[in-house]
């Protein structure tokens, strides 16, 4: 099935928990409803939750692509430069918004030339190369993608009646109050000051926006809206092909706004763009429109609404005043829901950087990633890698709702799974193996995008269980074991399917060829990975366990697996990335250092304690932090916790590498920018260092941090990790 625009589980997509409670995602089962899911019991009452937040309000003086604030809902987000609208910057970006060009070939992704590898004598198809066929692997990576919705900014004119450029902007002082999900912006313009307001409606999406100028008054403040074409590209916008799609516009004067229907190939959507007062409408060009406010006011309020056909009318758009109300309600709703973490009683001096990070990714993965669909990298930010998502980062992006009492916002996105399990299924089968294979760069339609690379990750087979595992922690039903029982087992059927059985060493062995987590050693020669190895006994574990709760017998082959797994390969008492790099101390010591996950992210099935505490500290001292990704410095964090270093646990999470940067406005620079798994990564880590994890010391609050006194960790609302 090809789809071409992404819509499913998009109603009312707002992210406040006391309305998410009550979604059914697309993966529950007949009768479990989110609501199942409990809070986590309050460990320590009383933080102040508004202060906490507020302590941390972004302020901005400057216009910059990269320092840019975003309002949204989870579903939809919008980038806003510091004019209040995106006349310079920003980008309007949704999980439902998919595009797809043509196929440049007939049979689209049946035509392409499967590459055959050796897997133990037997051949393994894989979308591994473009070569005769450029154009169709391209045209596969691309397809479909994310793309920009539309761009709305203002034109305003200087003196001498020509628009501003960036310059001409100033005394700017933009601010988001997390609290309240509010962005003003305040700058002049020659002598006249402007002043924005801009907020989400937390249940439509619709952009509400209030401006006051004497500019207004003088006619010299108008606002555009423009629509470009879709693009895989970092905007998501093609300006230049104004033939290659339409827009349709009906005026309804007498309601103060303008309905447009967009077509841009199959994907069909709606916008509308509603004003309060006089106003004058007109096309200035193709997909191009302008609203003038009346002279002699110097107040305009306006907002906008897109959203899929179908989806248009479910909820009516909101007036400007009823939106601000709604996202004043909303997000302070958010910040009581789930867990909360103070360290302002600290008196280590780098608290309040921690505490920053915390409260604004909290904020971010909240607007761009508890949407209907697993994010991309860069969120609803920008397009990143073909505007597409990658499963195996799903963990990074989302786990942590498990752990902070918002599993509702993880749970939206995990209906891809059960409408993805056909596909994968079919991934399995045509390379010869049982149940279902995950694959790693797709969009909603769950196709293998070719690569070089990618279709030879095999990490990303068991967070199903995991993401299974952490819903059962928190509701354990029959109904959570009904609603996730199929995707275990194939899962976990996969799983032990891929595992080799060598007779000559009478061992279960994984790869050659596979890709491993650090994609830095080739395929061909890459065997038994640390990180994989432990991961398979984790997973194919917890789905033994998934059977035994359904009252069913234990699966002969996944424990014979289990009990024949080759061990995690060791050198000199630590471990290597994998069976053959023996170099993984010396030339491959940058990348993702995986090898320290097994008793860090996991739960240290197959490790050795004594042999991980010496592969921790060897990697903490040797590895090339400047060379990671964001993302590794929680799972450095993590392990440091689990094996007893809290110290460097914390050190970890504030390293000074440039990869582990994130700006004043939160965003995480630890890979293509932004870089939300860096965001998700932190709070995961946080709440396991907070509120422990299986295992951890007790009697010790906040096991993961050190207890010298340095650190006051207050915190409440959060869950342990396995």
């Amino acid at each position: 099935m090809k789809i071409h625009f992404w819509f499913l589980r998009v109603a009312r997509s707002g992210v406040a928990l006391a309305l998410l409670a009550l979604v059914n995602t697309g993966l529950t089962a007949p009768g479990a409803v989110a609501s199942d899911i409990a809070e986590p019991k309050l460990r320590v009452p009383g933080i102040n939750r508004e202060a906490l937040v507020r302590r941390h309000v972004v302020t901005l003086k400057a216009i910059s692509a990269a320092e840019l604030l975003q309002v949204g809902n989870g579903e939809i987000a919008y980038g806003i430069d510091p004019t209040g609208l995106q006349t310079f910057e920003g980008n309007t970006m949704s999980h439902w918004g998919w595009h797809s060009v043509p196929c440049p070939v007939a049979g689209g992704h049946a035509a392409l030339k499967l590459q055959e590898h050796n897997f133990h004598g037997r051949p393994l198809p894989y979308r591994s190369s473009q070569k005769d066929q450029e154009a169709l692997y391209a045209w596969m990576r691309e397809t479909p993608h994310c793309f920009n919705l539309g761009r709305l900014r203002f034109l305003i004119q200087k003196a001498d009646g020509t628009l501003i450029a960036r310059k001409d902007v100033k005394q700017i002082r933009q601010t988001l109050d997390p609290w309240t999900g509010v962005i003003e912006c305040h700058y002049t313009i020659g002598s006249a000051p402007v002043v924005v307001e801009v907020c989400a409606d937390p249940q439509s999406g619709v952009l509400a926006v209030k401006a006051k100028s004497e500019l207004l008054a003088d006619g010299r403040m108008s606002v555009e809206l423009a629509f470009p074409y879709g693009s895989p590209g970092k905007t998501g916008a093609d300006w230049k092909k104004p033939d290659a799609h339409t827009t349709a516009v009906r005026l309804e004067k007498e309601k103060s706004r303008a309905l447009f229907t967009r077509t841009l190939d199959s994907a069909v959507y709606s916008s509308t763009l509603a004003w309060e007062g006089d106003a004058a409408f007109a096309q200035a060009a193709p997909h191009t429109f302008v609203l003038t406010p009346a002279k002699g006011s110097s107040a305009f309020s306006f907002s906008w609404k897109s959203a899929p056909v179908a989806q248009q009318g479910a909820t009516a758009v909101p007036t400007v005043a009823e939106a601000f109300a709604a996202s004043r309600k909303h997000w302070p709703a958010f910040w009581r829901s789930g867990g909360a973490v103070d360290l302002s009683e600290s008196t280590d001096p780098r608290w309040r950087e921690l505490e920053r990070r915390i409260v604004l990714s909290q904020y971010l993965l909240a607007v761009n990633e508890a949407g209907s669909l697993p994010p991309q990298e860069s969120g609803l930010f920008n397009n990143g890698w073909n505007g597409k998502f990658h499963t195996e980062m799903h963990w990074w992006h989302g786990a942590h709702y498990g752990l902070w009492g918002r599993w509702p916002l993880m749970q939206k996105s995990l209906g891809w799974y059960r409408d993805a399990l056909p596909q994968a299924q079919a991934l399995a089968k045509s390379q010869g193996f049982a149940g279902a294979r995950w694959p790693k760069m797709v969009g909603p339609d769950a196709e293998d995008s070719p690569s070089r690379t990618g279709p030879f990750l095999i990490w990303q087979q068991p967070h199903p269980i995991f993401y299974a595992e952490l819903e059962y922690r928190l509701a354990p039903t029959q109904a959570t074991l009904e609603k996730w029982k199929d995707i275990v087992e194939a899962s976990a059927t996969f799983m032990a399917d891929f595992a080799w059985f060598d007779p000559a060493r009478s061992e279960y062995v994984l790869g050659p060829p596979l890709a491993t987590v650090p994609e830095n050693s080739h395929y061909k020669t890459s065997v038994n990975p640390t990180f994989e190895l432990s991961y398979w006994r984790t997973g194919l574990r917890w789905a033994q366990q998934w059977r035994e709760r359904l009252g069913q017998p234990r699966i002969k082959k996944w424990d014979d697996v289990i009990a024949k797994l080759a061990p995690l390969p060791v050198r000199n008492g630590v471990y290597l990335s994998q069976e053959n790099m023996p170099e993984t101390y010396t030339k491959m010591n940058w990348e993702h250092p995986s090898l320290i996950g097994p008793r860090g992210m996991l739960p240290g099935d197959g490790a050795d304690p004594a042999v991980t505490a010496a592969t921790v500290a060897k990697v903490w001292k040797v590895w090339k932090w400047d060379r990671c990704w964001g993302w590794d410095f929680p799972m450095m964090a993590m392990a440091a916790a689990r094996n007893g270093k809290p110290d460097m646990a914390v050190d970890a999470l504030l390293h000074s590498s440039r990869k582990n940067a994130f700006n004043s406005a939160g965003l995480s620079t630890g890979g293509p920018f932004p870089y939300f798994p860096s965001n998700g990564g932190l709070l995961y880590a946080i709440a396991f260092m907070a509120a422990g994890w299986d295992g951890a010391p007790a009697g010790v609050s906040a096991p993961g941090f050190p207890q010298d006194g340095a650190w006051k960790v207050k915190f409440e609302g959060l869950a342990p990790a396995p």
